[in-house]
């Protein structure tokens, strides 16, 4: 057969053809193949009016998302909305929907546009806290296990921050340290382990605000340092003033918890030049210190 219409004495012959082919559920380009006719107009007007066979359509996996949709659409969804909810494209949304009516845009209530401020304010709290025990818990794991000298400079440097010391109008070269942070009491035990202060040497004092659950501090500090209160002196209360707003309630208060070590003027003298040596080997460049 030829190639072009001009060179077909017959069309409306050629077209039966197509069409009988076409109804037999052949392709374009079965049929093209098979009339030799390469010329695509001519192929299109042969076949005009016959609709393709089922077989050769492709499915659209896009089809069921496009009528979901319109269908939120048309209840009123905006297009974000929409991309949430079926996790396509915006360009998408827009083709699917364009000739669809407009949702009118409602106007919040005051108590909406509240809980909404809220939410996203609650979301940003939530991964700045996130943030905050993230940089906490890694600044802890990279501490690992102390030495004895780390041990023994950290309680240095802890005493002379909490504890009492030496005045030159008023000796006092005795040890005594007073905190409320259970942490700092756990650290100072330990570092008084290891300066080798025998536990029967020391002496505790609780301090608390007379306001406060007064028996239940004494027995929480004697259960902490592991005494049956035998080494407890009589707890000292601070006095209740009613022009001041106190902040230290609630069952987490728990006072201060004070500790003597007896015999102490040997180890507060070694504690005061420890901590000169501190000073002044901080006073080194960083240089000279690694030496």
């Amino acid at each position: 057969m030829a190639h072009s219409l001009g060179k077909y004495a017959d069309f409306e012959g050629l077209r039966e053809q197509a069409v009988t082919l076409r109804r037999a559920g052949l392709s374009r380009r079965q049929i093209r193949d098979r009339l030799h006719v390469d010329n695509n107009d001519l192929l299109n007007r042969l076949l005009q009016g016959e609709p393709a066979p089922e077989w050769t359509k492709r499915p659209n996996a896009k089809d069921d998302l496009r009528a979901r949709a319109r269908e939120l659409r048309l209840q009123g969804w905006t297009y974000d909305q929409i991309q949430v909810e079926l996790g396509c494209s915006k360009s998408s949304i827009s083709l699917w929907v364009r000739d669809l009516p407009k949702p009118e845009r409602k106007k919040r209530t005051r108590e909406q546009a509240s809980a909404i401020a809220k939410r996203g304010w609650e979301a940003k709290l939530q991964i700045r806290e996130e943030k905050r025990q993230r940089t906490k818990r890694l600044a802890t794991e990279e501490i690992g296990k102390l030495t004895a000298r780390e041990l023994f400079l950290l309680g240095v440097g802890l005493y002379w921050a909490e504890g009492s010391k030496d005045k030159s109008y008023d000796r006092r070269e005795r040890v005594t340290f007073v905190n409320s942070d259970p942490g700092m009491i756990q650290v100072f035990l330990a570092w008084l382990d290891l300066l080798g202060v025998e536990r029967d040497r020391l002496r505790y004092c609780v301090m608390i605000h007379e306001q406060a659950d007064v028996a239940g501090a004494e027995q929480y500090w004697a259960e902490f340092v592991g005494d049956d209160g035998s080494a407890f002196n009589k707890t000292t209360l601070k006095k209740h003033n009613p022009k001041t707003t106190r902040k230290n309630t609630g069952e987490t208060y728990r006072g201060c918890l004070v500790i003597k070590v007896l015999k102490s003027a040997d180890l507060y003298r070694r504690i005061e030049g420890s901590w000169y040596g501190i000073v002044l080997g901080a006073a080194q460049p960083i240089g000279e210190m690694s030496d």
